[in-house]
C-alpha cells in the first residue's frame, strides 16, 4: 500500500527537526515531504478516494454488530423478532404472490405460522427435529419454515429441481422426520418414495396435481385450519446461535450439502443488505428468486420478517412480466442474478419500463459488460452487487456503485473485517505458503482465493458449516493469517484493485454457476458415469461469449464411437435438473488422468468447445429443439454470435 518505512521515516524526521529547534509547522511540513517522497502519497491517495466508502461500510458493520449483540443478550430468535414486527403493523401487506394475486398481511402470516407451530407440536415434534420442505415459492413456503422455527423445529429447504437420487440423498442426509411437499411436486416425491424410510411422515400442501395425493401422505391444509392460531404457550428455549434451517448448496464437491443456517446468520445477511443499501420500511421488494436459496429467502424475505417491508413473490422469473409486476405492486427494490439482467435487456422495449418506481437492484453476477446498459435503459439508480455464499463468513458488498465490483475491503483499516485474498495453485486450488508456513497474501491486481478468519464467538465471523462434519472440515484451513488460526475457504477466486474493490474471477473447486445455480461437477460426473457403465467422464464449465456463468461441458471416453448423444439426453432428462444437464459434449478416445487416477480437466477447459482446438467429436444441446447437434465451425460461430437461446 505504501513504500516500506515511509511512515517511520517521516515520524523520525519530525522528531529530529523539532529537537533542532525548528517551528513545529516547518517540522510537520518536512515530515510530510519525507512521507510523500518515500511513497506515502499512494496511501494518501487511497485515503482520499475511499474514506467515505470505508466510513459508511464501517458504520454498517458497527450497526449490525450492535444489533446482533442486543438480540443475543435478550435470547431473541428470528420468529421472536418477526412477532414484534407483526404486532407493530398487523394490517400491512407482508407477502404478495404475483402469480395468483394472493396477499398476506403480517397478521395473516403470523397466524398461519402459529398454526404450523401448534400443529407440529401436537403431532409430537420437539425442538431439534427436522422437517423437509419441497415447495415452490409462495407465501406458504415462508409461513411453513417460520412456523416450524416457532416450535424449534428445523426446516431442510429442498431445491424443487432435484429428482430421484439427488432428491433422495438430500432427504436422507437431512435426518428429516417429515416431508412437506407441494401438490405440484407429488410426482417427484412419488419417484423416490420407495427409497425413503416408512417412518417419514408426508404432508401435501396446496392444490393436488393430476396424480392426486400419494397413498401414504396427508393433506396439510385441512390440518392447519383446525390448528390454533395463537402463539405457543411455551416457546422453545432457543437463541441466536441455534439452528434455524438448512439450505442445500453444491459446495465444492459431491452431491448437495446441507449448510447450517443459525438465527444470527439469517439476521446478519438480511441486516447487511438492509443497511448497506439503505432500504426503508416503505420499500416494496420484488423477489422472483428461489426461496430455497439464500438470496431469495434471506436477503429478500428477510426484509419482510425483520424490517417490515412488503415482499412480492413470483415463483419463477418471467422476463415479460417483470416490469409489469413492478408497476402493478409499486416495487422500489428488485432482486436479480446476472442472468435476469441479461434476459431483461433482450426483451423488446415496453411501456412499463418507464413507469416503474424501482430505485435499487440487489443481487450478484451482473456482468460489467451490461451493468451500465442495464441502469441506463431501465432507469435503476443503484446496483447493489454483493458476493457471498450461504455458509461463508467473508461476504462483501458494493455499496457505492463501482461498476463491475462485487464488494470491497478497506485498504485503510483492513483488519476491521478480517478477510483476505491468498495465493493458490489455480489448477488444484491448493494454498501456497511462505517459509513460515503461512498463506501468502495477494497484492493488488493478483487473483487469489477469498478466505475469512474464523471466530466462533463472533456472529459476523463464525462458520457453522454443514450437517456433514467431513464436508465442514474441508472448508477450513489453519495457519492462514497467523500460526494456529482457522479460516473459511470460499472456493472462489477474486482479484482486488489498489482501492480495495474486489472483482469476481471464477468459481474454484468443483463447481460452476449456470442459470443462477451452482452445478456440482462431481455429481454430474457420477450420474453420467453410472448411465454409461462407469465410463470415465470429466465435467467442467466453459465460458460462452455474451452469456453469464459457465455452461456445462462433459468430456466422455468413447473409444469405439458408439455413444448416441440423444439417447443419453433422454436419460439425463430423467435424472438431472435442467441447469445441470451438459450443454456441450466432447467424445474422445480416453479421458486424461493423473498418476492417482484423478481426472485432469485443465487442458479440456482451456480448449473449451471450439472445434478448431480438437479433432474429437463435439455436440451442442439445442434447448429449443431438445436434442444435441453436431458442433462444427458453423454451429460454433452461431453459438458465439448468440443465435441460440441458452
Amino acid at each position: 500500500m505504501r513504500a516500506p518505512g515511509a511512515g517511520s521515516a517521516s515520524v523520525v524526521s519530525l522528531v529530529l527537526l523539532w529537537l533542532l529547534g525548528l517551528p513545529w509547522t516547518w517540522s510537520a511540513a518536512a515530515a510530510l515531504g519525507v512521507y510523500v517522497g518515500g511513497g506515502g502519497w499512494r496511501f494518501l491517495r487511497i485515503v482520499c478516494k475511499t474514506a467515505r466508502r470505508d466510513l459508511f461500510g464501517l458504520s454498517v458493520l458497527i450497526r449490525v454488530r450492535l444489533e446482533l449483540r442486543r438480540h443475543q443478550r435478550a435470547r431473541h430468535t428470528i420468529p421472536r423478532i418477526f412477532q414484534v414486527v407483526a404486532q407493530r403493523q398487523p394490517d400491512r401487506l407482508a407477502l404478495v404472490d404475483a402469480g395468483s394475486g394472493v396477499c398476506w398481511t403480517f397478521a395473516q402470516l403470523d397466524a398461519y405460522s402459529n398454526a404450523v407451530a401448534n400443529l407440529f407440536c401436537r403431532l409430537g415434534f420437539t425442538p431439534g427435529d427436522v422437517v423437509a420442505i419441497l415447495l415452490e415459492g409462495r407465501p406458504e413456503f415462508v409461513g411453513l419454515w417460520l412456523g416450524l422455527a416457532k416450535a424449534g423445529v428445523e426446516a431442510a429447504l429442498l431445491n424443487v429441481n432435484l429428482r430421484r437420487e439427488p432428491l433422495a440423498f438430500c432427504l436422507g442426509t437431512s435426518g428429516a422426520k417429515a416431508l412437506i411437499f407441494g401438490g405440484e411436486l407429488a410426482a417427484a416425491v412419488a419417484e423416490v418414495s420407495g427409497q425413503l424410510g416408512k417412518s417419514l411422515l408426508k404432508f401435501c400442501s396446496g392444490e393436488l396435481g393430476p396424480e392426486g395425493i400419494l397413498p401414504d401422505a396427508r393433506l396439510l391444509d385441512p390440518l392447519l385450519k383446525e390448528a390454533s392460531t395463537a402463539p405457543l404457550a411455551q416457546p422453545p428455549d432457543k437463541g441466536m446461535d441455534d439452528r434455524l434451517f438448512y439450505i442445500y448448496t453444491s459446495g465444492t464437491t459431491g452431491l448437495p450439502k446441507a449448510a447450517i443456517v443459525v438465527h444470527s446468520r439469517y439476521y446478519r445477511i438480511a441486516a447487511f443488505g438492509h443497511y448497506a443499501y439503505s432500504m426503508q420500511v416503505a420499500d416494496v421488494l420484488y423477489d422472483c428468486l428461489p426461496l430455497y436459496h439464500t438470496a431469495g429467502n434471506i436477503m429478500g424475505v428477510g426484509q419482510c420478517l425483520l424490517y417490515g417491508l412488503t415482499v412480492v413473490l413470483r415463483k419463477k422469473f418471467s422476463a415479460s412480466r417483470f416490469w409489469d409486476d413492478c408497476v402493478k405492486y409499486n416495487c422500489t427494490v428488485v432482486q436479480y442474478i446476472g442472468e435476469i439482467c441479461r434476459y431483461l435487456l433482450k426483451q423488446p422495449v415496453r411501456e412499463a419500463e418507464g413507469r416503474h418506481r424501482v430505485r435499487l437492484a440487489v443481487g450478484n453476477g451482473l456482468r460489467p459488460a451490461i451493468w451500465e446498459e442495464f441502469t441506463e435503459r431501465f432507469g435503476v439508480r443503484q446496483i447493489g452487487e454483493f458476493y457471498g455464499a450461504t455458509e461463508c463468513n467473508c461476504s462483501i458488498a458494493n455499496v457505492d456503485g463501482k461498476v463491475g465490483s462485487c464488494g470491497f475491503n478497506s485498504r485503510i483499516l483492513p483488519h476491521v473485517y478480517p478477510i483476505r485474498l491468498v495465493k493458490v495453485n489455480e489448477d488444484t486450488m491448493e494454498l501456497l505458503r511462505d517459509a513460515q508456513g503461512l498463506c501468502i497474501p495477494c497484492q493488488a491486481g493478483e487473483p487469489g482465493l477469498l478466505v475469512g478468519q474464523i471466530n466462533q464467538q463472533d456472529p459476523l465471523r463464525r462458520f457453522d458449516g454443514y450437517i456433514s462434519e467431513s464436508a465442514t472440515s474441508k472448508k477450513i484451513a489453519h495457519s492462514v493469517f497467523r500460526k494456529g488460526d482457522s479460516a473459511y475457504l470460499s472456493g472462489d477466486v477474486l482479484v482486488m484493485d489498489e482501492l480495495g474493490y474486489m472483482y469476481f474471477r471464477d468459481r474454484g473447486g468443483d463447481t460452476f454457476r449456470w442459470r443462477g445455480e451452482n452445478v456440482s461437477t462431481t455429481e454430474v460426473e457420477g450420474v453420467l458415469s453410472r448411465l454409461l457403465g462407469q465410463t470415465d467422464v470429466a465435467v467442467y464449465g466453459v465460458a460462452v461469449p455474451g452469456v453469464e456463468g459457465k455452461a456445462g461441458m462433459a468430456a466422455i471416453a468413447d473409444p469405439h464411437g458408439q455413444l448416441s448423444p440423444n439417447v443419453l439426453y433422454q436419460e439425463l432428462q430423467k435424472v438431472l435438473a435442467p441447469y445441470a444437464r451438459p450443454i456441450f459434449l466432447r467424445l474422445l478416445p480416453q479421458v486424461d488422468t493423473t498418476g492417482t487416477f484423478k481426472i485432469q480437466k485443465t487442458r479440456l477447459q482451456h480448449e473449451g468447445f471450439d472445434p478448431r482446438q480438437t479433432s474429437d467429436r463435439l455436440f451442442f444441446l439445442d434447448l429449443k429443439q431438445g436434442h444435441y447437434l453436431p458442433l462444427d465451425q458453423s454451429v460454433y460461430t452461431r453459438i458465439c454470435s448468440g443465435a441460440f437461446a441458452l
